[in-house]
């Protein structure tokens, strides 16, 4: 938005299209597009901003257009919308940052959606796209029950970005109970022989394949999911 001509001539910068800083966003509601009216005794209430009527930004900023829409109509389109429309049009450096975040299945959140309104699922995810961004060293990642709450079809979703961080050389480190996940990990160590009190202890060391031949809790499941 800053690279175009009207943009240019009116001088403003890069730093301008963001709601996060001063100079181009509503200073009303603080690039936020609602405003919260604190309440004595009842819970607080958030309405549109009067100023920007939920746009987030001045109107200098809005009159900058890109193909035919303003900054605030292209944060309002989900992931998924952004990227076939910069795609469309050439924007290959954008698009090469946003296609993790159709890896990981974040393409239905919107492209100005605050953080603090996803969910522990989500924010993890969000956190593996912007590893799978990186040419960093090798790392070591341990994720802590990551499929806690997503439907089986996210599930394998994440499986590939796992699969990706493994194959880019990392190590990682998984503690789930999903049977989907467990059958397709390199290793598996299974701490039992149940649950509480009467756990904790490793009662088992190998692949997964090897794991569905013990009568374990962890064994018997995989046997099953293995045979279907």
């Amino acid at each position: 938005f800053a690279s175009q001509p009207i943009a240019k001539i009116n001088n403003l910068k890069s730093k301008d299209f963001s709601f996060n800083t001063s100079g181009g966003r509503c200073e009303n509601c603080k690039g936020k597009g609602y405003v919260i009216i604190e309440m004595q005794f009842l819970a607080d209430i958030k309405i549109t901003c009067e100023e920007c009527k939920g746009m987030r930004y001045q109107d200098k900023i809005l009159n900058i257009l890109f193909k035919h829409i303003n900054i605030s109509q292209l944060l309002n389109y989900t992931i998924k919308e952004g990227y076939d429309f910069l795609n469309k049009h050439n924007q290959t450096t954008i698009c090469s940052q946003m296609e993790e975040l159709l890896n990981v299945g974040l393409g239905y959140l919107k492209l100005g959606q605050g953080v603090n309104t996803l969910s522990s699922g989500e924010l993890q995810r969000l956190k593996l796209a912007s590893f799978l961004t990186r040419k960093t060293k090798k790392s070591i990642f341990i994720f802590d029950e990551p499929t806690r709450g997503l439907h089986f079809h996210d599930v394998n979703i994440l499986l590939k970005a796992l699969e990706t961080l493994v194959e880019n050389g990392n190590t990682v480190i998984v503690i789930e109970h999903n049977i989907d996940i467990i059958k397709n990990v390199d290793w598996v160590i299974d701490l039992g022989p149940d649950g509480g009190d009467n756990g904790g202890k490793i009662i088992f060391s190998g692949t997964p394949e090897k794991l569905s031949k013990e009568k374990s809790h962890t064994g018997l499941a995989l046997q099953e999911e293995i045979n279907c």
